[in-house]
């Protein structure tokens, strides 16, 4: 085959303005493909990119669905622009999982080393000092994030003796024949590994599709395998094997690049985009095109990871810079390796279940009855609260190393009562317990009693607290009436009520237990205050059940607030004595005198006056280190928009934005569940005391 001559110097193709046809319906099916893009206009269909004013046409890479597109662009005399998936593609397999970034190109296909491509041409280009810093950083945060072109399973484990890696790919695949090689290639590259490294293990990791069964690869049936040669099958995740690796070696997949940006040594049986610069030990010579070029790695990561492939917001589906998704991606992975991968839970409603799927995304979830025996294969054992059933109870006995998850609303839940079945934007997950249970450790009691806050985490909670206060966030963000503090007031103490039946008073309050309690407590503390008592919502709204007669109540107090919401009390008032609410833990982030009479999570630590004493608390924190434990480090957040992971800071603005959309009407099946509260505690104690009978 004859080099073609060098391609130009180009840069990254604009689509403003442009009127783009997608003759191939399969590729007009990709979901995501108008937003990657925006804002060219899409024409889709033969008849209509045959008769169309157009810019381009795009074909999907060279597949043979392209040859339509080819036909159409020669007989119109117009541009052909071929795509492909970016290099960061998405979490799940293609069949799966629509892409967040592609690539165009107007030159040829980044695969096909027999033409010229955009992306051999961008590889070309010199760096300015700043583009070369922001690759080099680039780098750093793919290997941080630990991302790869699929992202959707936990990673394979690598082994504990030295090794190397080999690569199998798909039988058929276009950049295997486009990268100059064949099945040949594949036999030759494991021969390779295994004589170069006597000394090694060598591991062949598996394509994930073959492992998936959906298509064959060339190596996966080795008959008789060499008894250094381990097989990996799972279809897991490649960082941890990347970064373990004494070399990898591979044919044209794009692990090779992957391994560049790990630092490994690679070694090329074909002729990939990246090898051929001198960057990779290549096993046959490179087109003349690249014979003259010797760029360093930050040219070869900026090039493919900036300048080449465009690249979607998950969340908010637009254009964002590659640093945007890499930190997306990393997220999902952090948050499903924190979790067991086969999981059943137990009890949980119908209208729990698809939320819990959410924020257990990434782990096989399984739900059971709440008295239901757990299976053997259940790495973890999910219910709601502090109640397990008896099956939960008996299995974790007998298998005290399965996890116990415990599930509960966050602090930051939703615009809306979760009593009404509003979905929450964040739950909390719990190992150890739950952070209104004061009679044993949670998860965020051993963060605020043990972790040494770093100075970044103390200024990102600062930080986070500006936003909170600024958007004024609650729990659950109702709407605000107005409320002023009385002229003759010289101080005013609000004391927020509680559903009394509720979980945080029965395992945090072993003192005081109503509302009615508080309130004469609170009296007899601050005899000349204006006392300003504000129902719980959930019992306002008559969703649960109240303490004592709201007559009683205003014996103790000076003023009853029922409705609105809560924010614009705080600051107005000079105190807020709680006994476990979270109203208590808002008011500190408003720099509130807090005064608790039970033990919520953020008494103990040094910044409320308690009346009580838990002996495991004690350690002196500043208000900074509880935002970060409570609102960054202990719950996860889910987006509302698109139901991936995000950060608080992003479920603040979400919070912030859904405020301001108008109010959803009830659904039949919102309105005949949202009474189910009220009714557990009117009819079920009744019940189970017959029961005992």
């Amino acid at each position: 085959m004859a080099d073609s001559p060098p391609a130009p110097v180009v840069t990254p193709l604009a689509t403003r303005g442009a009127v783009l046809g997608v003759p191939s319906r399969g590729m007009a099916r990709i979901p995501t493909l108008a937003a990657l893009l925006a804002p060219a206009v899409l024409v889709t269909g033969q008849a209509a990119c045959r008769r169309a004013d157009l810019t381009a046409v795009l074909a999907w890479g060279r597949k043979p669905s392209a040859r339509t597109a080819e036909a159409i662009a020669r007989a119109r005399g117009l541009p052909l622009w071929r795509c492909e998936d970016g290099f960061l593609r998405s979490l799940g397999l293609g069949d799966t999982s629509a892409p967040w970034s592609v690539v165009v190109d107007d030159l040829g296909i980044y695969y096909d080393a027999t033409a010229p491509s955009r992306l051999e041409a961008l590889i070309g280009d010199p760096l300015s000092p700043l583009e070369s810093e922001r690759a080099a950083a680039l780098c750093q945060l793919w290997r941080r994030e630990r991302v790869s072109k699929y992202n959707g399973v936990r990673d394979t484990a690598p082994p504990r003796q030295p090794f190397v890696l080999v690569v199998d790919q798909t039988r058929g695949d276009l950049s295997i024949a486009g990268g100059l090689a064949d099945e040949g290639s594949f036999h030759r590259m494991l021969a390779a590994a295994l004589d170069n490294h006597p000394s090694c293990r060598v591991v062949l990791k598996i394509h994930p599709d073959v492992a998936a069964g959906r298509k064959r690869g060339y190596l996966e049936r080795l008959a008789p395998p060499d008894p250094r040669l381990e097989i990996r099958g799972d279809g897991g995740h490649p960082a941890a094997l990347l970064e373990a690796a004494e070399a990898v070696y591979v044919v044209t997949s794009q692990l090779g690049f992957e391994a560049l940006l790990w630092g490994r040594p690679v070694h090329c049986f074909g002729m990939p985009f990246y090898a051929g610069w001198g960057l990779t030990h290549d096993q046959q010579p490179p087109p003349s095109r690249r014979r003259d070029h010797r760029p360093s790695l930050e040219r070869l990561a900026h090039a493919a990871l900036i300048a080449y492939p465009r690249y979607l917001d998950p969340h908010h589906p637009g254009p964002c810079p590659p640093e945007t998704l890499i930190r997306r991606v990393g997220l999902q992975r952090r948050r499903q390796r924190e979790m067991p991968a086969r999981i059943e839970a137990f009890g949980f409603k119908p209208w729990k279940r698809p939320i819990l799927r959410r924020f257990l995304r990434g782990s096989t979830l399984r739900f059971r009855g709440r008295e239901a025996r757990p299976g053997p294969e259940a790495e973890g054992l999910v219910i709601w609260g502090r109640d397990p059933g008896r099956g939960v109870e008996r299995r974790k006995r007998q298998t005290p190393a399965v996890s116990l998850l415990r599930v509960e609303d966050g602090f930051l839940r939703s615009v809306g009562l979760g009593a009404n079945l509003i979905a929450p934007i964040s739950w909390v997950v719990d190992r150890r317990g739950l952070y209104y249970d004061a009679s044993a450790s949670s998860d965020l009691e051993f963060l605020l009693a043990h972790h040494p806050f770093s100075e970044a985490e103390l200024r990102r909670g600062a930080a986070l607290r500006s936003q909170l206060l600024a958007a004024a966030i609650t729990k659950y963000n109702l709407p605000a009436l107005p409320w002023h503090r009385p002229e003759h007031a010289r101080r005013v103490v609000l004391v927020p009520g509680q559903v009394e039946t509720d979980a945080s008073i029965v395992h945090g309050a072993p003192a005081l237990r109503t509302n009615l309690e508080l309130l004469r407590a609170v009296r007899r503390a601050e005899p000349e205050a204006w006392l300003v008592y504000k129902p719980h919502p959930d019992v306002v709204a008559g969703l649960r059940q109240g303490g004592g007669a709201e007559a009683e109540l205003r014996l103790w107090c000076d003023e009853i607030v029922r409705t609105g919401a809560i924010e614009p009390l705080y600051p107005q008032v000079d105190a807020v004595h709680v006994l476990t609410s979270l109203a208590g833990f808002e008011a500190l982030l408003r720099g509130v005198e807090v005064h608790t009479w039970g033990l919520p999570f953020y008494a103990g630590w040094g910044l409320t006056r308690d009346q009580l004493v838990c002996p495991r608390r004690g350690r002196r924190l500043s208000l900074d280190a509880l935002v970060f434990a409570a609102l960054v480090a202990y719950p996860r957040y889910v987006s509302r928009h698109s139901g991936y992971f995000i950060e608080p800071e992003e479920a603040i603005a979400e919070l912030a934005d859904w405020r301001r959309e108008a109010p959803q009407p009830l659904t039949w099946w919102r309105w005949l569940f949202r009474h189910w509260g009220k009714w557990r505690e009117r009819i079920l104690p009744h019940r189970r005391r017959e029961t005992r009978r």
